[in-house]
């Protein structure tokens, strides 16, 4: 695999909001000076730029690369741990380096946003946006759900349900709504499964029929329930 080394000469200001799932390995000096490292996880955890990744070399580092892409990145101490380092592990004034492959990225800056206004606010915004929030939550959800966190994802897919509920000016925008809604009712449908809540499965899966009469993931899901 090959990397490319970055050179970055200026900083700018993150987009804190951004989720995303690296491995990466941290080197003290030198690249055979290992100090910390998630190169051994199966599945990295998803992470958000100023919360749970803080350097701001990296985080810099971060926000220049693309979804798949490897890198190198040497820290001076300004942009790394500074003059006092972190004890034990970090000497002061330390150059480090850091080995990075960025798996996957969320920017969930405009969802919280949106999520902050009041609901009148909400509904003045165009139904792009809307259904552009709701897709966003929707990748979050299905991000939590394949890690088996099945009770966030689930958190997540009620949270897109609803901003959905708003009335429709006419019938080309709520079919718009109408698939958003159905694809958020078939994962909770399956998340509730995985969470042995058959009610609650059975539930999403009927409102989903009840969009789409024929549809065979909802007639699956139901009849998973009744076994």
């Amino acid at each position: 695999m090959g990397y490319e080394t970055k050179l970055l000469l200026f900083p700018f200001s993150p987009l804190l909001a951004l989720g995303c799932t690296v491995k990466y390995s941290g080197y003290l000096g030198n690249w055979n000076n290992l100090f910390c490292s998630n190169e051994s996880s199966k599945y990295p955890r998803l992470m958000k730029l100023g919360k749970d990744i803080t350097l701001w070399g990296l985080e810099i580092g971060l926000l220049s690369m693309t979804k798949g892409e490897t890198a190198l990145f040497v820290l001076r101490p300004e942009y790394a741990y500074g003059q006092r380092g972190c004890p034990p592990s970090i000497p002061p004034n330390t150059t480090v380096l850091f080995k990075v492959e960025l798996l996957d990225f969320i920017d969930s800056e405009e969802c919280d946003a949106f999520f902050e206004l009041t609901y009148e606010q909400q509904d003045r915004h165009p139904l792009e946006k809307v259904l552009k929030v709701a897709a966003t939550e929707r990748e979050f959800g299905n991000y939590f759900f394949y890690k088996q966190r099945f009770k966030i994802a689930k958190s997540r897919y009620k949270r897109a349900l609803s901003i959905l509920g708003r009335s429709s000016s006419s019938k080309a925008e709520q079919s718009q709504i109408n698939a958003s809604k159905l694809l958020l009712f078939l994962n909770l449908s399956l998340t509730y499964l995985k969470m042995e809540r058959a009610d609650r499965a059975l539930k999403y899966g009927e409102l989903a029929l009840e969009m789409d009469q024929g549809n065979a993931k909802a007639l699956f899901r139901c009849g998973q329930v009744g076994k």
